[in-house]
């Protein structure tokens, strides 16, 4: 499971390096942490409960491999005090194994953000001292006007029955860009843009819904997982005519006008993004195992009848499947990485269905790679052609 690269309210980062004696991808590292600390010290630290309520960050993982083994590093911020951290940082080190080869994790430090942010802003102030003292003092007519440029009241407005945050310009111009939230309106508007809307919430307001039967829309959203999920509701619900998106891991708050600007510049027709995400036709009993595993960390392989021949950990299943027979279909909460794609194939597997896919060396014919999120039903029963 994954999120914003940090957490909003990050205190600490935890370093660690690690080895493992074979060769293994990023996403074997970061579902063998998952794994083997997964109940360790109750729900209270459970590192995917912690990421999903923003208490701990992503796991980024750097890799490299030669003479048949892997380093790197592992980098995850904390929002949870000192002792909390250091019993998450001592879990990520007990982490013995990557899929089938032994590791070894070693924690290097945990890193105070707080004391480093300390040092910038006392650093920082000696400079702008140094340099205040240096200017001569501007003219009392110019400080006022400095002043009032930056007091000058933000002008979001509530638009709709919803009172959904906006720029003052929705109901004159022809064209509207719709946002997620207020302080991407907020962001917006500092760029000088006006003719901006918010969806406010997880639910499509019927005000966006009625705008875009009158206006050009585009929809400029997060580059998250968070950001993918508003945008199918979106393109399901609203005449949406483009599409921007931040870059990859970025809030659209938190960009710069310049960011900003090559971004709605480099938007792109909803038709075409419509197209990414429709979604393909499985039979019945593969849709019901998708929504079985959500969240398991867990992996249901099936023969050519569609019945079910083991469930395992993920974290079992590279190791394990060479040696498994009859697997025709294999649906996991994880990550489809080459690695395994290579191994199905060897196996003769058919269709391998996860909750993403890593960036791919080389996509085979067979098997057939699906998304959890790229699945509807095709009807109860059946075989897999």
């Amino acid at each position: 499971m994954t999120g914003t690269s940090s957490t909003p309210t990050a205190k600490y980062v935890i370093h660690a390096k690690f080895e493992v004696n074979g060769i293994v991808e990023k996403p074997d590292v970061i579902g063998a942490i998952f794994g083997q600390t997964e109940g360790l010290f109750g729900p209270e630290l459970d590192l995917k409960e912690l990421q999903r309520n923003n208490r701990v960050g992503r796991i980024e993982v750097e890799i490299k491999s030669e003479h048949n083994k892997s380093y790197g590093t592992i980098t995850v911020t904390s929002s949870l005090n000192k002792a909390a951290t250091a019993v998450l940082a001592a879990a990520i080190e007990s982490v013995e194994r990557v899929g089938p080869w032994e590791a070894k994790v070693q924690i290097e430090k945990i890193e105070d953000l707080r004391e480093v942010k300390r040092k910038q802003i006392i650093k920082r102030a000696k400079e702008i001292l140094r340099k205040w003292t240096l200017e001569s003092i501007p003219e009392t007519d110019e400080i006022l006007r400095e002043i009032s440029d930056v007091l000058k009241p933000c002008e979001i407005t509530t638009y709709g029955p919803e009172q959904l945050p906006a720029g003052p310009n929705i109901n004159s111009s022809p064209s509207i860009i719709v946002v997620e939230g207020r302080a991407d309106v907020h962001n917006l508007l500092r760029c000088g843009i006006r003719n901006v809307i918010a969806i406010e919430g997880a639910k499509i307001p019927e005000t966006i819904v009625k705008l875009s039967r009158e206006k050009e829309v585009t929809v400029f959203l997060d580059g998250d997982r968070a950001g993918d999920l508003i945008l199918k509701e979106l393109l399901q619900t609203v005449n949406v005519k483009y599409v921007a998106r931040a870059p990859p891991r970025k809030e659209v708050e938190e960009l710069t006008c310049k960011e900003i600007a090559n971004a709605l510049r480099e938007k792109v027709p909803a038709s075409e993004v419509k197209m990414k995400y429709a979604r393909v036709s499985v039979p019945a009993k593969i849709v019901e195992a998708v929504e079985e595993l959500k969240g398991t960390l867990e992996a249901i392989l099936f023969n050519e009848n569609l019945e079910v021949i083991a469930r395992i950990p993920v974290s079992e299943l590279a190791e394990k499947l060479p040696s498994m027979d009859g697997a025709t279909t294999i649906v996991f909460d994880g990550i489809i990485t080459q690695r395994l794609i290579d191994l199905a194939e060897e196996k003769g597997v058919r269709l391998l269905v996860g909750d993403k896919i890593s960036e791919l060396t080389r996509r085979p014919i067979r098997p057939r790679l699906l998304t959890f999120d790229d699945v509807a039903p095709e009807g109860p029963g059946g075989k897999l052609t």
